[in-house]
């Protein structure tokens, strides 16, 4: 299990509990030690929060007392739909692909815990493969988060408003087939993701309700299970309307926040 402690948090009078000087942290206690810094800090150090993976690294996250710059206005709206094949795509066209992490690694993975099912409880080869197969389920977690963090920089730096689907994934997991393939996108971590950068840069999210968002073409408004025939392509049986069935449930996506 992951293991952490955080410090008090700092009062403005005080003499600070936790420091930085170049490549060395002071934390309470245990005083000067050294660590790999992944980004400056700005800002007044409030607290720190220490934490041991299942793997054994040790990271330190910094609470930090500063002041966030709006990002200057781009006066573009856009809306965004999440699939299983493709991740996201948008109503300007754009298409942000499925990796797929997991299932790159499942097989590595699934190898990696049969030896460890194998191997006697709490003895030494145990341990061993208890970290191997802790490393690589902390590389499948790093890499998502990795590109969702920066497919949602990407959309909070080009768009003021954008408009995502208020998908109850909870209930969406219940579906044993696709169970699996809605973990590993993680729409919930990468609707949180666009929320928080939204509040921290000065733009919008607004999320709507998907319901016929897929089947109502874009142009006319007309609403049929016969414009969707298959899940690539979109044809209003109504107005003849044709398009890609994503970006025209995107653009569908859109217009309902704007009209919100």
């Amino acid at each position: 299990k992951v293991q952490s402690y955080t410090t008090n948090i700092e009062k403005k009078n005080q003499l600070p509990e936790v420091s930085i000087a170049g490549n060395r942290m002071k934390l309470p206690k245990l005083g000067w030690v050294r660590f790999a810094n992944s980004r400056e800090v700005h800002g007044r150090i409030l607290n720190a929060t220490v934490r041991r993976t299942p793997s054994g690294k040790y990271f330190v996250s910094l609470l930090v007392e500063t002041e966030v710059q709006e990002l200057s206005k781009t006066h573009s709206s856009v809306g965004i739909d999440v699939g299983l094949k493709n991740f996201a795509i948008l109503s300007n066209g754009e298409v942000f692909t499925n990796p797929k992490w997991f299932r790159t690694l499942e097989e590595k993975l699934a190898h990696a815990q049969r030896i460890l099912s194998r191997r006697k409880k709490g003895s030494s080869n145990w341990n061993k493969q208890r970290i191997k197969v802790a490393r690589i389920h902390e590389r499948i977690a790093h890499a998502r988060k990795d590109y969702l963090d920066k497919i949602s920089t990407h959309i909070i730096k080009n768009h003021d408003v954008i408009a995502i689907e208020d998908l109850q994934v909870a209930n969406m997991l219940k579906n044993g087939n696709l169970a699996k393939a809605i973990s590993e996108v993680s729409w919930s971590q990468f609707r949180k993701m666009l929320e928080y950068k939204a509040k921290w840069y000065g733009k919008q999210v607004i999320a709507v309700n998907p319901h016929c968002t897929s089947q109502t073409c874009n142009v006319c408004g007309h609403t049929a299970k016969e414009n969707r025939k298959t899940k690539a392509s979109f044809k209003c049986v109504f107005c003849g309307h044709e398009d890609n069935a994503d970006i025209n449930a995107s653009k569908n996506i859109k217009d309902l926040a704007i009209a919100n």
